[in-house]
């Protein structure tokens, strides 16, 4: 029992390794930092119209090889109710309209993107589904095209690799201001 402790305050590892766990990651301290960004979508009181086209919503996602729990989850982060780090704390909660999310999977389609192929697009960034299609998207669609000169096979491949870049709405050009996650210097 000495040997333990004496392990412990010099953070050795010691012991059997449920015993090193439960040191290491059950103490008050490490409790208050649980992520929590990965939380289901918190059940709200939704009116039955919004009830219906969040149910509307998820049929669309779950269309593309999701589990019904999986698109939840999707809409939660893409639409403000479970925590990205990709909005930060601007964005707000907001029900998705069946004919936005349907319009988003439609132009990425256009892009010659299967359905196999949104559905790995969609298990990296969920967040697009939250995005402007005209203002943020076609935009940056548009600026691959015409500064980089990516499309066709080129823009599928980088659109399955990296597809935060259909979110990039920054360009602080080396002078950070603190967005990262949406910044065009990331790319």
């Amino acid at each position: 029992m000495v040997h333990n402790l004496s392990c412990r305050a010099r953070h050795r590892p010691c012991g059997n390794a449920t015993e090193r766990r439960s040191y290491r990651y059950d103490s008050p301290e490490n409790k208050k930092w649980k992520l929590h960004s990965t939380d289901q979508v918190q059940s709200v009181a939704l009116v039955e119209n919004e009830e219906k086209t969040w149910e509307a919503c998820k049929e669309l996602v779950s269309s593309l090889n999701f589990t019904r729990e999986e698109a939840d989850g999707m809409l939660g982060k893409a639409f403000g109710w479970v925590h990205s780090p990709y909005w930060g704390e601007e964005r707000q909660k907001e029900v998705p309209k069946n004919e936005g999310v349907n319009a988003m999977l439609e132009f990425l389609r256009s892009l010659g993107l299967s359905n196999d192929d949104l559905h790995k697009l969609l298990k990296k960034f969920p967040e697009v589904l939250g995005c402007s299609l005209d203002d943020e998207v076609k935009l940056n669609i548009g600026v691959l095209e015409k500064e980089w000169g990516i499309k066709g096979k080129t823009l599928r491949s980088l659109l399955l690799r990296n597809p935060k870049v259909l979110g990039y709405n920054v360009d602080c050009k080396g002078d950070c201001i603190a967005k990262c996650t949406r910044c065009w210097a990331r790319f």
